[in-house]
């Protein structure tokens, strides 16, 4: 058995939940009364406009409803209902790459959203309904315009600035985007890199609902300009009046977009609405973080992600907290970068990815040392399972063995954290999400929804609705049914599947063993591999491709992908062939998605309906020995050919 960390005391003694006690008595309330849980939350935490009149429609499931009949704007919710009492107080604390910094009040904010909003509104036409795309770096103005849409009621749609031009029209074009946000660029290890010219890209192949793209200016390189489409923000965001009143928006009128990797190719429009989403990041934000009034907190993910959404933007500023926005890597211009900004800030809660944690371990793993931490009270981990390795390391050396870390368990699909420990009541240990929290009726369970027994696999799944859950995918509600509540069932009924495997442990805690479906966590972010494959199919000599994860020391997994050539006799050195498949889906996708390595194999194992049994291909990849019976394949000595290949790497 693992050893336990045990909560500090002292610290606990100062804690929203002190101890495992109130903890399992919110659990005890939430399984006696789910619907009045949620509702008591629901009136403490959100400001109305109109209060709901029912908690949650089941009536038509999985297309659950929370909170009917209740009015508020979630930019209100962020700003507004803090001018009162926190004007003056930081609500973003910006540092760019170059050391550049800006702190900015709830004040400030206020009128940089209002601004904004009225620009969009105004100069061009964006109303209730309209999507808007967000391709932009992480700087302050990415903040406004999310909060900006959301106050007026426009639905946002942010994509990651790494996703290549065709990766971005796919998602504008699906949205039926009418404005495009976007930045001359940034800055990413000490030099400028640039996003308008991949827009550019995109709309040239396309896009034909885009009537205006805007344009922040941030890193001064020169950049072209489409007279009629393109404006330059900065200068025309003075001219608007700083007073917006925000819209009067439904409970379960869509707040954003999200675009997410699916297993068809085609990404997935995960759809979040105003309330529910709300609620949940505000929840979270106080049950896992602990925030306190003064506290100066710090998400390192990028915004273009859920973990930025939900605890960079949305859920900090709906509790009144300080959000620390960093826009570069964190080994510029070294290793320390990042403990140097914790000393500055006196952050009190980290929170950032394994694979960030394993690349700090291995190029600084003395810089912590170097530096004043003592503010720290919280560590997080998000994106994919930690190895015990760097979770010990950041325990030790960045936590001092004094601060709990919250290893979150949750998904773009699922809002906001739902399986984590409390910091100050769960005792932790390496590798553990713990415990599902209060009012998440999480479970692991086998294919007909029967509770596993401990130390046996089975699959992850949400067997009730709750506040934060995805709604559907935008304009295919088909495909939502199919994509999470077709595979697994608990008493006959469809639940939600999360698509991970898991266990319990000897402490009933819950660890998380990976994805069971085609999805690759490459260094937090999920990939669909039908998409890198249809990117690599387009390679004039690849016959037949199959993509699968392979663990990686600092990515957690990395791009592994066979290939069927079409003529060998075409082909030089494998290295070459791995350029040229990395070129394609660095322009289809993005270079987050390039191959580590490829295979070129003579076939690959199917079953005589003709599916590629990636489970063998996976366990070879990761070095696995086959047990399983391979004689009803529909070619099974390509796999001993497979096998044999891949010893000889």
């Amino acid at each position: 058995m693992e050893k336990l960390f045990y909560p500090n005391r002292e610290e606990a003694k100062k804690a929203r939940i002190r101890n495992i006690c109130e903890y399992q008595e919110l659990v005890e309330e939430a399984k006696e009364d789910y619907e009045g849980y949620w509702g008591r939350l629901a009136e403490e935490k959100i400001d109305w406009f109109e209060p709901f009149d029912q908690v949650l429609d089941e009536s038509n499931p999985p297309f659950y409803k929370w909170f009917i009949g209740g009015k508020l704007n979630v930019s209100y919710q962020c700003i507004d209902r803090h001018l009162e009492s926190r004007k003056n107080k930081a609500a973003i604390i910006f540092e760019g790459e170059l050391g550049d910094k800006r702190v900015i009040t709830y004040r400030e904010l206020y009128y940089e959203v209002n601004r904004t909003a009225n620009l969009l509104k105004n100069r061009f036409g964006i109303s209730k309904g309209d999507r808007v795309v967000i391709y932009m770096p992480m700087i302050p103005e990415t903040t406004f315009m999310m909060l900006a849409c959301a106050r007026i009621g426009a639905i946002h749609s942010v994509v990651f600035g790494g996703f290549s031009a065709d990766a971005l029209r796919d998602r504008i074009e699906d949205a039926q985007a009418k404005l495009v946000i976007t930045a001359d660029g940034a800055y990413r290890r000490g030099k400028p890199y640039m996003l308008k010219p991949i827009v550019d890209e995109a709309l040239s192949k396309g896009c034909e609902s885009v009537e205006k793209v805007l344009i922040v200016e941030r890193n001064g390189e020169e950049i072209e300009y489409i007279e009629g489409r393109d404006y330059l923000y900065n200068e025309l965001v003075k001219q608007e009046s700083p007073i917006c009143e925000p819209e009067i928006m439904d409970s379960e009128d869509p707040l954003f977009l999200l675009y997410t990797s699916g297993s068809t190719g085609k990404p997935k429009g995960v759809q979040h609405s105003q309330a529910g989403y709300i609620l949940h990041a505000m929840v979270t934000m106080e049950m896992v973080f602990d925030i306190r009034e003064n506290d100066t907190y710090w998400c390192t993910a990028d915004v273009g992600w859920i973990t930025g959404h939900t605890y960079i933007v949305y859920g900090p500023l709906a509790v009144g907290a300080t959000t620390i926005i960093y826009e570069g890597v964190p080994v510029y211009p070294d290793a320390g970068r990042w403990w140097r900004m914790v000393e500055e800030y006196q952050v009190n809660q980290f929170y950032t990815a394994p694979t960030a944690i394993r690349l700090l371990h291995k190029t600084g793993i003395e810089e912590p040392k170097k530096y004043d931490l003592s503010s720290l009270r919280i560590l997080g981990t998000v994106g994919e399972p930690i190895n015990p390795d760097a979770w010990l390391w950041y325990y030790n050396e960045v936590g001092g063995g004094r601060c709990p870390i919250v290893d979150t368990w949750w998904q773009t699909e699922t809002g906001g954290h739902m399986i984590s420990p409390i910091p100050f009541a769960t005792p932790i240990k390496p590798g553990s999400a713990t415990n599902p929290l209060p009012g998440i009726m999480a479970e692991i369970v086998d294919e007909v929804g029967n509770r596993v027994p401990q130390g046996e696999k089975g699959f992850l799944c949400i067997t009730k609705p709750w506040p934060s859950m995805i709604r559907t995918i935008w304009n295919d509600p088909e495909r939502f049914k199919k994509s999470y509540f077709g595979d697994v069932t608990k008493d006959g009924k469809p639940i939600y599947f999360s698509g991970d495997g898991a266990i319990y442990d000897e402490n009933g805690y819950i660890v998380i063993t990976g994805r069971v479906d085609d999805v690759i966590n490459v260094s937090g972010h999920r990939l669909g591999t039908a998409e890198i494959e249809s990117a690599i199919g387009n390679h004039d000599n690849v016959a037949e491709v199959a993509v699968v994860g392979k663990p990686h020391q600092l990515k957690g997994e990395s791009v592994f992908a066979y290939i069927v050539l079409k003529s060998e006799d075409s082909l030089g050195e494998d290295v070459e062939l791995l350029k040229e498949i990395n070129s394609i889906i660095s322009k289809e996708i993005g270079a987050i998605a390039k191959c580590d390595e490829i295979m070129v194999v003579s076939g690959l194992p199917k079953t005589r309906s003709g599916k590629i049994m990636r489970r063998i291909l996976r366990a070879i990849a990761k070095g696995e020995k086959i047990n399983q019976d391979i004689s009803t394949l529909e070619n099974p000595a390509v796999v001993e050919e497979i096998e044999k290949k891949f010893q000889m790497k």
